[in-house]
């Protein structure tokens, strides 16, 4: 299970489980970097 991504601004998001962790980084990309957006299978394969 991947639970771990680390943006390129430098942010590491870690997620409880790969639901949470899409959350997170969704959430991370739409406060952070307004409009990047990133299906759950991008997400997920850039994460460890």
């Amino acid at each position: 299970m991947k639970t771990r991504i680390q943006c390129p601004c430098g942010e590491t998001i870690v997620g409880q489980d790969e639901d949470d962790l899409v959350e997170l980084t969704n959430a991370h990309l739409s406060e952070q970097h307004d409009g990047r957006t990133y299906d759950r299978d991008m997400i997920l394969m850039m994460a460890t």
